[in-house]
């Protein structure tokens, strides 16, 4: 009997919550699709079970359903850039939704890019800010320019080998994931060995391919992190080179915190030098240095690999495009020993055309970034969103906008040469925009430019 009222109560509730967010919810007037407007579990099945196409029905969906779509209970995605610049480049009143963050940021929860009240992210963006400075990039730009020299020999080697064949994507990160650990720690793992066949790069690699597990089910990260690590690494080996870089991190942060001094005696400024600076109550926890160590690392390596294999493939792929940046780049730089700096690079007009056309095609980000509307909101591309909406809207629609990029999957260095280009400027958003722009972004175009320059 109680059994039988249970199941009844249970479907009336589940009825009762459908009715409601079909016909009386505030977003009820937006359009699409049922399951969208009713479960989010619309969002994890075109992440886990479509294997990350959330993004690809997203974009079915606007030319279903036109610039606004309802693509949760309380979510609406936009495809327009005016609604973009108020959600992130002016969005200063809204603040990150906890659970997309929560989720994707479980393994450095209490990171920067975790922070959700806007007030704390820029406290703490403000403490590593110096390090990513035009200044600091340049003072030791060496480090980059070795760590490229010895990617370059590598390449070279594999070239005379019997099997010249050499994946780029990981031979990027490889490289990416040395000069980010080397520039921030003054330490890093030696991934550039021959072969670019480093387990860290290779395992890190298969353990994103788990990424919508742990954005929807964050408990799996937490069990990994603080679980028996015996038992975690016995059950799923694939962790063991990220539970043993991480373990690297957590000695060196408890060096540092156990004798701070040791800050004096290295090579050049790491960005634990500004992360320990503050005193008292600002000084940030053990778990925080570390979170921070980790979220720099993944972004600082990912991002720009992945920005510098798109630019290679184009160039390979086209052959006008490798003949014009090898003339640029000969007439400039005439002798590849000599060192030419980043500077002087970013100086060359197709070579920075390229780059950018290539940070058009490889978004930092291209899962829609949701923001949490509230009271204080102005209107979000013209509308007035009740508080708690969740706004939101993929990089990718504003770089693939034919409006402002016309033929916008053609990989087309000439359009940002001569003209104007202020409209496509404030399309590129592969860093985001705003408050919560990528801190690291001055730091992108130095090993962007010496990497790309170098290998043409």
């Amino acid at each position: 009997m109680y059994l039988l009222l249970f199941i009844f109560l249970t479907l009336v509730y589940g009825l009762s919550v459908v009715v409601y967010r079909l016909f009386v919810h505030p977003l009820a007037k937006y359009p699409g699709p049922f399951w969208a407007k009713i479960t989010d579990g619309f969002e994890i099945y075109h992440n886990i079970n479509v294997g990350g196409g959330l993004v690809t029905e997203i974009e079915r969906l606007h030319k279903l359903y036109g610039p606004v779509v309802r693509v949760g209970p309380n979510t609406l995605h936009f495809n327009y850039p005016q609604a973009y610049h108020d959600i992130y480049t002016y969005g200063s009143t809204l603040t990150k939704e906890p659970g997309f963050y929560h989720g994707t940021g479980a393994h450095v929860i209490t990171s920067t890019f975790s922070l959700v009240e806007p007030h704390a992210a820029k406290v703490r963006r403000g403490i590593m800010a110096p390090l990513f400075s035009r200044r600091a990039i340049i003072e030791i730009e060496y480090e980059i320019q070795e760590k490229i020299d010895k990617f370059i020999d590598l390449l070279e080697q594999s070239n005379t080998s019997p099997t010249p064949s050499i994946e780029m994507a990981t031979a990027y990160r490889s490289l990416t994931l040395d000069i980010i650990t080397s520039y921030c720690f003054a330490e890093c793992p030696n991934t550039l060995i021959p072969g670019f066949s480093h387990p860290l790069v290779h395992n890190v690699t298969e353990t994103f391919r788990d990424f919508w597990i742990q954005r929807h089910f964050p408990i799996v990260t937490k069990l990994v992190n603080e679980g028996p690590q015996n038992l975690i690494l016995w059950l799923f080996p694939k962790f063991k080179p990220y539970a043993k870089f991480r373990a690297d991190f957590e000695r060196q942060i408890d060096k540092l915190i156990a004798d701070p001094d040791i800050l004096s005696k290295v090579e050049h400024e790491t960005i634990y030098s500004h992360l320990l600076a503050p005193k008292g109550s600002d000084r940030l926890s053990r778990d925080a240095l570390l979170h921070e160590a980790m979220l720099l690392t993944g972004a600082g390596s990912d991002t720009i690999g992945n920005a510098s294999y798109v630019g290679t493939f184009y160039a390979l792929k086209d052959k006008e495009i490798r003949s014009r940046l090898f003339q640029e780049l000969s007439e400039a730089w005439p002798e590849k020993d000599r060192p030419f700096s980043s500077t002087a690079l970013e100086k060359l007009p197709y070579l920075t055309a390229f780059i950018k056309e290539a940070l058009r095609f490889s978004v930092g980000v291209i899962h829609p970034l949701p923001r949490v509307v509230n009271a204080n909101t102005p209107s979000i591309g013209n509308l007035k969103l009740p508080p708690g909406t969740i706004v939101e809207m993929s990089a990718l629609f504003m770089h693939m906008d034919p409006n402002v990029f016309p033929d916008p999957e053609v990989f087309n260095p000439d359009r940002w040469l001569g003209g104007e280009k202020t409209e496509m400027m404030q399309n590129l958003v592969p860093f985001s925009k705003g408050p919560r722009i990528c801190v690291g972004l001055k730091y992108v175009s130095s090993p962007v430019s010496l990497m790309i320059g170098r290998t043409i």
